[in-house]
């Protein structure tokens, strides 16, 4: 339980060049006359990856692409615990800057410069941080959302069980969570639930939705195998992907996952148990003629605020 006294806060650490040559972007605040990252305050019932894209647009006008999360801060702020969660990113777009009463100033520096012009020793450590990951490419496990249960359901077959309102709701909100990832490809099994889970997500990024009955839970329960396979050729496809499916089959899903790629993280941050519009974002690095490495996981519940 989140402590009412603690303040929560969003940002990222936009950058932009070659790996040795890496620039990133700083804000200064009038009020506080200082230099700083681009982050701030979660709104009341706001999701962290909201928070923390909204920060990025309304400090620096760039829309930015989250990527691998970066160590949480904590400290205290004029007498009360703060925590500031931050993403690694790159732009995806940015609008002209106009200076305000928030941040007058942005500037793009070199990673080394940036160490010297930032106030703040923490936010130096974690520019550095960021500089020293290398560039991910995002696997997305997804719980569908809440759902008609199945002893309230009188349809013929189980796979047309749609979501309530409630989990419509879920469906609406996690369209621009997962986008914030910068989705490219969207899969899902063929059940009605999953099939709305995404709905809303392929309309915002203009795509259709790959339907994987293997994915499914009837064609799990029919072939296992076949599954599994489909479940390895996703985990080594090297574009942004989402892929929907059910409690039951998300353990053997995650299974082929660690047993396809390079773990480098704690095993545990795996857990496939995800409660309804849940998810787990595996941050993967590519390199040509290697298995890909996961190097990052992170888990959000939709619910969230």
């Amino acid at each position: 339980m989140v402590s009412e006294d603690l303040v929560r806060a969003a940002g990222v650490v936009l950058l932009r060049g070659a790996p040795n040559h890496r620039e990133v972007l700083i804000v200064h605040r009038p009020r506080r006359q200082d230099w700083s990252l681009p982050k701030g305050k979660v709104d009341p019932g706001e999701h962290v990856l909201a928070a923390a894209v909204r920060e990025c647009m309304e400090e620096s006008s760039y829309l930015p692409r989250l990527g691998a999360p970066l160590p949480t801060l904590t400290y205290n702020a004029l007498g009360r615990p703060k925590q500031v969660r931050y993403w690694v990113a790159t732009a995806r777009s940015n609008k002209p800057f106009l200076p305000n009463d928030e941040v007058d100033e942005i500037q793009w520096l070199p990673v080394a410069q940036a160490r010297h012009r930032l106030t703040y020793e923490h936010d130096a450590d974690t520019v550095e941080a960021a500089a020293a990951l290398e560039q991910t490419v995002p696997l997305i496990f997804l719980r569908h959302a809440q759902a008609v249960k199945r002893a309230d359901f009188k349809g013929a077959h189980d796979a047309s069980r749609p979501l309530t309102s409630k989990g419509k709701s879920q469906a609406k909100t996690l369209a621009p969570l997962l986008d914030a990832f910068a989705i490219e490809s969207v899969h899902s099994s063929d059940a009605t639930r999953c099939l709305e889970t995404v709905k809303s997500l392929a309309k915002l990024l203009g795509t259709d939705v790959q339907q994987e009955r293997d994915l499914s839970e009837a064609g799990f329960e029919q072939d296992e195998r076949s599954a599994r396979k489909r479940m390895k050729q996703l985990s080594l496809h090297s574009q942004a992907t989402v892929v929907c499916s059910h409690r039951p089959v998300l353990p053997a899903l995650m299974d082929v996952l660690t047993s396809a790629l390079d773990v480098d993280v704690d095993p545990s941050v795996l857990d496939s148990k995800l409660s309804p519009g849940s998810f787990i974002v595996v941050h993967r690095v590519f390199h040509e003629d290697e298995r890909p490495r996961v190097v990052a996981v992170e888990r959000h519940n939709v619910a969230e605020g």
